[in-house]
């Protein structure tokens, strides 16, 4: 999935009658980051590429030379990387083939489907104000359409204009939106090269997706404008056109526009706020797209299951308590060597040095109890820490309420049957603590609260007797001594 192709190479390749083989594409424009409605974009082409046994290719459409960043680049490669979303064949580059768009605007001009426009900048003004004062969507008035170029005023640079159909209408069979009509008289001839010499957008991506044998073209539907135009190009080309399917677009959980405060955010984003790749590929998926009542799809049911008829036509809804459920329930279903790699990092974060051996190894035996708490990755690292610690251990305030000094008096005589006990194991850990509170005339809580404050520093933790058993008899006599202030010489053994 590396390297760049120049396309001329493919340029005889036609899109359905030489392979016959579903083809489709994920271009992003790198002027920022991989966000979320890109993720899903990628994601269903990915899907329905490999639900058909077809071809999923990447093109970074960088054209736009001031926007166009190495960063975004490599932030766009890292996301689809983060998300698993392998691709098929080199990376193109687009930006890289602007002399073959530049040769099929020629041909376009020697078979009379395009001409040059002579027009100054303060004519186009005027025009475009013309046109919407008078109602009218076609801001060009084609004014050099059938001219002679021999009549253009001297020191104008042309640019190259398609000469788009002036009556009727343009009907586009979507497989998503179903059949979407357009009048001819609302699409400009649109401009195919500039004025000094590069093409636009809309020639580059019909030339591309031609020349990369793109069967079907699954984009946002505010690319749906584009298609009517596109269709023509492809059309004056004498080229195979191209399914389209336009996907309706992500709102916020209120129904307006997505932006930032509903989690518009890069797929970076999502990766560091804990989420797994699988969860959003999940979440992803049944933003617009179901199949029943079903929710928890993984990847290859997702293979095998998805297709275009199954596509809504409605905006889908950023939902984070749904995103949040999947990955909770993904996180209880990973590999535990892998969500330990996944967290660790953030871990020795917040210890400021690396995990030790015994702190790893009561995290490998209490990692099963914790993960079925968390939501997220971050909520496991932060829950983690329980059993990472070493050295003094830090108290939240609602802990230390918890340990007043008749709650530090308990445990501290809870401390000499806790050092005689055997075998340490969380039937033992029980029966010792109900005795100690039946012996002793207290509720259960009124020990069991003050013990998870004093082992774990929080008040929220896996039941309390599985973690003393995980932190072991050492660990938990050092813990306790440093609430109950118990330093007696030879107290905790490997301490």
């Amino acid at each position: 999935m590396s390297g760049a192709i120049v396309l001329e190479d493919l340029a005889h390749q036609s899109t359905l009658s030489v392979t016959m083989t579903v083809v489709t594409r994920f271009a992003p424009s790198p002027t920022g980051f991989l966000h979320i409605g890109g993720a899903r974009t990628a994601l269903f082409n990915w899907l329905f590429s490999r639900h058909h046994g077809g071809t999923f290719r990447l093109r970074i459409e960088d054209t736009d030379a001031k926007r166009s960043t190495p960063e975004a680049i490599e932030g766009i490669l890292d996301g689809l990387g983060w998300l698993e979303l392998d691709w098929d064949g080199d990376t193109v580059f687009q930006s890289r083939n602007a002399a073959r768009h530049a040769a099929i605007a020629e041909q376009l001009l020697a078979s009379g489907n395009a001409y040059r426009c002579f027009c100054t900048p303060d004519e186009l003004a005027q025009m475009r104000t013309e046109a919407r004062a008078q109602g009218r969507t076609r801001l060009y008035d084609g004014r050099w359409r059938d001219r002679d170029p021999a009549e253009a005023p001297a020191g104008i640079s042309p640019v190259v204009r398609v000469k788009m159909p002036l009556q009727g209408q343009t009907v586009i069979q979507d497989l998503v939106q179903g059949e979407v009509t357009v009048a001819n008289q609302q699409l400009d001839d649109f401009i195919l090269l500039r004025a000094d010499g590069s093409p636009t957008y809309m020639l580059s991506v019909v030339v591309d997706d031609h020349d990369m044998a793109i069967t079907h073209v699954i984009r946002g539907d505010d690319h749906l404008n584009n298609a009517f135009r596109q269709l023509h190009l492809y059309q004056a080309c004498g080229w195979d056109i191209p399914d389209f399917a336009h996907i309706p677009l992500i709102h916020g959980s209120d129904g307006a526009k997505l932006s930032k405060r509903h989690g518009a955010l890069g797929v970076d984003a999502y990766r560091d706020m804990g989420y797994l790749p699988e969860a959003l590929r999940n979440y992803l998926l049944r933003l617009g797209w179901s199949h029943g009542d079903e929710e928890i799809i993984d990847t290859p049911q997702a293979i095998a299951w998805f297709d275009l008829d199954s596509v809504g036509r409605a905006a889908a809804r950023m939902d984070f308590t749904k995103l949040e459920s999947l990955n909770a329930h993904y996180i209880r279903q990973a590999d535990r060597d892998r969500l330990i790699e996944l967290i660790r990092p953030q871990l020795e974060r917040s210890l400021g040095h690396p995990i030790d051996d015994p702190g790893l190894e009561r995290l490998n035996k209490g990692l099963d109890g914790l993960r079925q708490r968390t939501k997220t990755l971050l909520e496991l690292a932060e829950s983690a820490l329980i059993y990472c610690r070493h050295g003094p251990l830090p108290i939240s305030p609602a802990a230390a309420k918890l340990l007043d000094p008749d709650a530090t008096a308990h445990l501290k005589r809870l401390s000499i049957p806790l050092r005689a006990l055997a075998p340490w194991n969380e039937q033992n850990l029980e029966s010792l603590l109900r005795e100690y509170c039946e012996q002793s005339d207290i509720k259960f809580g009124k020990i069991a609260q003050p013990l998870r404050a004093a082992l774990t520093g929080t008040t929220k933790s896996p039941g309390i007797f599985e973690v003393m058993n995980i932190l072991g008899r050492d660990e938990v006599l050092r813990r306790l001594s440093m609430v109950t202030g118990e330093t007696e010489p030879g107290f905790f053994p490997g301490r």
